[in-house]
């Protein structure tokens, strides 16, 4: 088993006297991970899932005292699914006042509905923590940094997904059953939205720009809907953990992009399954955009298991210099360049490192890239 690292982060969290709220893509091993936590603790424990009717029931119409009778006993409660249940954020803020030695594990697939539910009722009350595919430094902790090195071409193309990783002889039907069925599911079942082929659309686009700068009033000429609704769209899939944006980084300089963005996939596999194209690396011309959406992703995971504060930027200016990446935390500014080939040689942008003499910046290729991802 592929031990998380968020693990002994959330057990150390337990008896913080908050109540502990996991989020992530479905399919991402939430409720294997919740389940671990539960066979370690000594103490008494109890796992609802609120994909049964009537755990779902239970919850939406207990009061307080019901409440306290269906915990009875339990020194852990683990809410699977949380977001499913109506009012939930009441129930939660009725057991944390009134079961007082009670831990409680709530988790969603999805930030949409279990935020509006629990953000205001638990206001003060929570720590959250969010739960991706596997990382590339959990990989490398199961069976060390060079197998896992080994195995980055298959990362490239079919991703991380836990079922993937582990089933990899099923791994292009399990995508095509991801994608298609579990991965933004929730989408559909908020705010009554239908157009499902416009949905994919979108992510089809999104997916062949991969490395490029986005424009919403180009996506909503492409697709025939207005860019408000594509700038919704887009809010839903990222809060859906399906792709994610990168906004320009701009100071100093009076030609650089200023209201640029970028979005990238959480997971290569997911991005390869919209467009149906699983060919090896020595036979695709997208290299490039896969290696830059594989880092920052893998980047993404190693900051949110670390309690990283880091802002996180791409920066171009009008004449196409660029740097792939920037980090900027505790007054430090960090840039990176991405090529996957090791024997191309990158010299900086001299207008970014005469702009920003106080950045650092490294070059990252297949040879040292661990070291920019644990």
């Amino acid at each position: 088993m592929i031990e998380r690292i968020l693990e002994p982060i959330l057990i150390n969290k337990l008896n913080s006297g908050k109540i502990i709220v996991l989020i992530g893509p479905r399919q991402a091993g939430k409720t294997t991970l919740l389940q671990s936590i539960l066979q370690k603790s000594t103490k008494k424990t109890m796992l609802l899932y609120c994909d049964e009717v009537d755990v779902r029931l239970l919850l939406e119409k207990a009061n307080s005292e019901a409440l306290k009778k269906i915990i009875t006993g339990a020194q852990i409660l683990v809410i699977d699914e949380a977001q499913r249940v109506e009012n939930i954020g009441l129930s939660l803020k009725r057991l944390y006042e009134n079961a007082k030695n009670l831990e409680i594990i709530v988790s969603g697939s999805s930030a949409l509905d279990l935020a509006n539910k629990i953000n205001e009722p638990l206001t003060g009350r929570k720590f959250e923590y969010k739960l991706h595919p596997f990382s590339f430094a959990e990989m490398a902790a199961h069976h060390g940094v060079l197998t896992e090195k080994r195995l980055l071409e298959d990362r490239l193309i079919y991703g991380s997904y836990p079922e993937i990783v582990t089933k990899s002889e099923l791994r292009r039907e399990l995508l095509v059953e991801l994608t298609s069925s579990y991965l933004y599911k929730d989408i559909f079942l908020y705010q009554d939205i239908r157009k499902s082929q416009i949905i994919d659309s979108l992510l089809q686009v999104l997916a062949l720009q991969v490395g490029s700068e986005v424009s919403i009033n180009e996506l909503s000429k492409l697709l025939g809907i207005d860019a408000g609704t594509v700038r919704r769209y887009i809010d839903l899939l990222e809060k859906s953990f399906v792709i994610f944006h990168l906004p320009s980084f701009s100071c100093n300089i009076r030609n650089e992009l200023k209201k640029s963005t970028k979005i990238y996939f959480y997971d290569n596999g997911i991005r390869n399954t919209l467009i149906s194209d699983f060919r090896p690396l020595d036979l695709r011309q997208d290299k490039g955009a896969l290696w830059e959406n594989y880092l920052i992703a893998e980047r993404k995971k190693q900051l949110a298991y670390s309690g990283s504060y880091a802002r996180t930027w791409f920066w171009r200016t009008t004449q196409q210099q660029e740097i792939d990446y920037i980090e900027e935390s505790d007054g430090s500014l960090k840039a990176w360049e991405f090529k996957y080939s090791p024997n191309k040689t990158q010299r900086p942008s001299i207008t970014f490192t005469r702009a920003y003499p106080e950045a650092k910046v490294s070059l990252i290729t297949i040879e040292n890239y661990e070291d920019f991802l644990l």
